[in-house]
């Protein structure tokens, strides 16, 4: 067995920094969403999802792995935001197996009143401490990072 490929003391810090950070971050748009509005992130995230989607819906294969959740997961969240009036689900009529959630009326006005104070968390909490060419770095980071996990796993 090979050694690993350790860290260094400055991938260790930049490392560390973005799993306690992005932990706390989420921890604190999670508080602040269920606080105001009784949506937990994951809960509005689907909400964003859908209302980005033409006609406001997707079938639930694509939302799960558009809202990075496993589709059981997501099951259940859309379970509770379906007893919340927030989303409806159907089947699909070309797909016996095939599901589709929909974005409701009022679901569409949740995540409206919803967004205007999650946009100042965001703000607070992250795009306004961070310096814009930073800013632009963190985006393109996980642009890549995000390309290799769509690519599939492998080794540089």
């Amino acid at each position: 067995m090979s050694e690993p490929r350790w860290l260094d003391a400055a991938q260790q810090r930049d490392w560390r920094a973005y799993v306690d950070g992005s932990v706390r971050l989420t921890e604190i748009m999670d508080r602040d969403l269920k606080a105001r509005h009784g949506l937990s992130v994951s809960e509005y995230e689907i909400l964003v999802r859908l209302s980005e989607a033409p006609e406001r819906r997707l079938r639930m294969a694509e939302l799960a792995e558009n809202a990075s959740q496993s589709r059981s997961r997501l099951s259940h969240t859309c379970a509770r935001l379906e007893s919340k009036g927030l989303v409806e689900r159907d089947n699909c009529p070309n797909d016996k197996r095939g599901v589709f959630a929909n974005l409701t009326d009022e679901g569409i006005a949740t995540l409206e009143r919803a967004a205007r104070d999650h946009v100042e968390t965001v703000r607070d909490h992250f795009i306004d401490v961070v310096a814009p060419e930073d800013l632009e770095a963190v985006g393109r980071a996980f642009g890549a990072v995000l390309k290799r996990l769509e690519d599939g796993p492998g080794r540089p």
